[in-house]
């Protein structure tokens, strides 16, 4: 690709009509809420009384419920609009982080943390869809405007919960719950209503389970279930591991800063130019074995402060890539909408990093430090195995395959019309 071309796709992403840039700053801020927590994780143990595990559950019921709660939103959203499907996500984020914040003990916590989880699907899953389906420059140029924002968001919330955690545990929940509610305002104001006579299709509530037929996203979903596990291990766990151990809420928060940079930074600019001059089934063949080593260093090197730092900061850099590959397939892998299309998938991933931190504390207290790492090393091999022992199936991803009837019924029967739904 040449370099005019390619200054050519920078303009296209950046000339988009307003909505997209509302949706996206509010991405921005739901992404913080990821890796907000993640550097007062020890505090909170620590000012709660609480078992490693036991705060890792923060991570738990907020991602276990973002993942159930992913079924239900295209069937929310194909009725009400996205417009107010999205307002009502954020205010339930603005209520449930202010609760947490105002919490005396590590269970109300986390059971506000599941609140904030139902706010967080309605947000995520019909913001990804809005922004694909308003955005100029075709959906590639929209999913990378949609992992630009996810990096930064994920960037940013560790940092600010660094520096807000190191006044108190409280302070990045209270922070959260300001940053939301702009979001919200800037929905509310720079999101146009849709008009009285647009007619929605309505699609079944059954329609993502139903969409799940289709070979193609049920690969893409198993795999991101497995690479998640090492995704959120990396994240989660990670803050809990020896060579970090002693580390401030700040020191935390400056180290995932930088993991965060480098997953905005390849999301945007490496995964692109990757896609560019190779399949995606194989840029995902060769970037999970890369993360997949990653996970095994830092296991082998979890004493070493300076060598788990690295590792989580590179592999951030193949986590950008994996992002944005496998939402970019994910949209392009079939002909169902793409709201039913993203809560499927967002569904099934969510459950693997909803499993992850808990699973890796306790696999650490049960053997060794280093185990966790190991098993989710594991875990992204068996993402690369589906990918790869799938690739036929996946061919449409690399735009040379056509659906086949089969599929394309099946998604004429998740999609379903009608009051019958």
């Amino acid at each position: 690709m040449s370099a005019t071309h390619q200054g050519t796709d920078r303009v296209r992403i950046l000339k988009q009509p307003r909505t997209v840039w509302a949706v996206a700053f509010a991405c921005v801020i739901a992404f913080m809420g990821i890796g907000l927590v993640d550097p007062i994780l020890p505090a909170i143990a620590s000012e709660l009384k609480a078992t490693p595990t036991q705060t890792e559950y923060l991570f738990t019921s907020y991602l276990l419920v973002t993942g159930l709660m992913m079924l239900i939103t295209s069937f929310v959203s194909s009725r009400i609009g996205a417009r107010m499907t999205l307002l009502i996500g954020l205010a339930l984020i603005v209520v449930f982080a202010l609760l947490a914040a105002l919490s005396g003990s590590v269970e109300a916590v986390i059971g506000f943390r599941a609140g904030w989880g139902l706010g967080n699907a309605l947000f995520i899953s019909t913001a990804l869809a809005t922004i694909v389906g308003a955005a100029s420059g075709g959906s590639s140029a929209a999913i990378i405007l949609y992992e630009a924002a996810l990096g930064l968001g994920i960037a940013v919330g560790p940092l600010l919960g660094g520096l807000l955690g190191s006044i108190s545990w409280r302070g990045p929940f209270f922070g959260v719950a300001t940053l939301m509610a702009i979001a919200f305002i800037a929905i509310l104001i720079l999101l146009p209503h849709e008009g009285g006579d647009v007619v929605r299709q309505k699609t079944k509530l059954s329609a993502p389970l139903s969409a799940l037929k289709t070979p193609a996203l049920l690969i893409l979903a198993l795999a991101a279930l497995f690479y998640n596990i090492g995704f959120f291990t990396l994240l989660a766990y990670t803050p809990f591991a020896p060579g970090l151990r002693g580390f401030s809420a700040i020191d935390l928060g400056f180290t995932f800063f930088g993991w965060g940079i480098a997953v905005a930074l390849t999301s945007v600019v490496i995964a692109p130019l990757l896609t560019a001059h190779l399949r995606r089934t194989t840029v995902l063949a060769i970037v999970l074995p890369l993360l997949a080593a990653d996970l095994i260093v830092a296991g082998i090197l979890v004493t070493v402060t300076a060598a788990l730092i690295t590792c989580v900061v590179v592999g951030g850099l193949m986590l950008g890539v994996l992002n944005t590959v496998l939402t970019e397939s994910v949209m392009e892998a079939t002909d169902l909408p793409r709201s039913v299309a993203s809560s499927s998938y967002s569904a099934v991933r969510f459950l693997g990093g909803a499993a992850a931190p808990p699973l890796a504390t306790a696999i650490a207290a049960a053997a060794t430090p280093a185990v966790p790492f190991f098993v989710a090393g594991a875990s992204v091999l068996v993402a690369a195995v589906l990918i790869f022992a799938g690739r036929r199936a996946l061919g449409r991803i690399n735009g040379d395959v056509e659906t086949s009837e089969v599929e394309a019924e099946v998604e004429a029967e998740a999609i379903g019309v009608g009051e019958s739904a």
